[in-house]
């Protein structure tokens, strides 16, 4: 089965009809699953959150067959994602999109059990820490989007779970979680 970084692909990325949008409703419509599905799937495996359209994505290619997706089919792909909830357009034009392989409500989950299982509750720390400190090393929240982070925990503290201080700069900015 052939790779790409860690994630085995599916059989279908050897197919060449796959790298075509497909004109039958019924078979379009599976390609459009097969494509989200991996798309989430690869985004996860190498914690990438935003897909550039103007650039090139080793997931949109296959070498070994001489395929890759129009510009059409990568738009219509990850609109699909869109209309999910699994990715938003970051831009009018549709350039960058922001994936979600995660939804903002799971994220905000996963940083409720990461401060549980840490002893978070009742303590302060950075968001620059949640992001990238010894903690977080193994996590799904290592290296995660700040855009991502930053709306997951805008939930929580609308749900008083937490308060988000304001540094005098981005990476001085606090929370205080309150589970």
């Amino acid at each position: 089965m052939q790779k790409l970084g860690d994630l085995k692909l599916p059989n279908f990325f050897n197919y060449p009809p796959y790298f075509t949008l497909q004109p039958v409703k019924d078979t379009r419509e599976k390609q459009v699953q097969l494509w989200k599905e991996l798309i989430l799937d690869y985004c996860k495996t190498h914690k990438i959150f935003i897909i550039d359209l103007q650039q090139d994505f080793p997931l949109f290619s296959n070498s070994e067959i001489e395929r890759s997706l129009s510009h059409e089919a990568r738009e219509a792909f990850l609109s699909a994602l869109v209309v999910e909830g699994r990715a938003e357009w970051m831009d009018k034009n549709h350039r960058k999109c922001l994936v979600l392989w995660h939804r903002i409500q799971e994220w905000a989950d996963i940083i409720s059990r990461f401060v549980k299982d840490n002893g978070l509750e009742d303590s302060v720390t950075t968001i620059e820490e949640l992001r990238t400190g010894v903690e977080s090393r193994g996590t799904e929240l290592h290296g995660m989007d700040r855009t991502v982070l930053m709306r997951a925990l805008k939930q929580l503290e609308n749900k008083g779970k937490l308060a988000i201080f304001k540094g005098t700069s981005a990476d001085d900015e606090g929370v205080k979680f309150s589970l």
